[in-house]
């Protein structure tokens, strides 16, 4: 039963995202896991000028998404920075390549999952992960998002991520916020529960 990961990070959130989610899908008995990363758009002297060089070459070692993949996993779980209120244009690129899939149906009945990172505590965190959830509609997917029996999200007692929707993260607005132990604990949480969910569909 396999489980990928797809995802796009540019300073470093969402990787650290992507990581927990890996580690609690890999909890699953018979999962395998594989994190990738979509495609770069920009070039290498627009992400110096952001500042994001040194931060995206400590994940330069995850392989690249290609499209082909996508069918061969039982679960998707889709990791995204937030760009006004959706889904970074990296992952949307990559994501308007799979044209070929719908057409095939390559994708129905697969499970699929989003997880996010926005600058600001309402940076539109919920509206990035219900409207990536159209997309993964319109290929036919099992949408699966982060149950309330993971009772971190309902904590007041601090600043953090996490809605019914999917993990989150808040990074700050130079990024100089990590993911807390509340939301990577969200992110293990979640990928746990998409690989029972797989497994279960796939029969095992």
């Amino acid at each position: 039963m396999r489980v990928l990961i797809v995802y796009y990070s540019m300073y470093g959130h969402v990787h650290r995202l992507a990581e927990a989610v890996a580690a609690g899908a890999g909890l699953v008995e018979g999962a395998e896991v594989l994190l990738r990363r979509v495609p770069e758009t920009l070039s290498a002297e627009v992400l110096a000028k952001m500042g994001a060089t040194a931060a995206q070459e400590a994940f330069a070692h995850v392989p690249q998404a290609t499209v082909a993949e996508l069918a061969t996993a039982d679960a998707i779980v889709f990791g995204t920075p937030t760009r006004f209120g959706n889904m970074c244009g990296q992952m949307r690129q990559f994501l308007d390549a799979t044209g070929g899939l719908w057409a095939r149906g390559a994708l129905v009945g697969k499970v699929g999952s989003v997880f996010t990172s926005t600058g600001t505590q309402h940076g539109g965190q919920e509206s990035t992960l219900l409207s990536f959830h159209i997309t993964l509609l319109h290929h036919g997917m099992v949408v699966v998002g982060l149950p309330y029996t993971f009772q971190g999200q309902t904590r007041t007692d601090e600043l953090t991520g996490g809605s019914p929707y999917g993990a989150s993260t808040i990074a700050g607005g130079q990024g100089e916020r990590q993911p807390s132990a509340n939301e990577l604990e969200a992110a293990r949480f979640q990928g746990e529960h998409i690989a029972r969910i797989a497994a279960k569909l796939a029969g095992k």
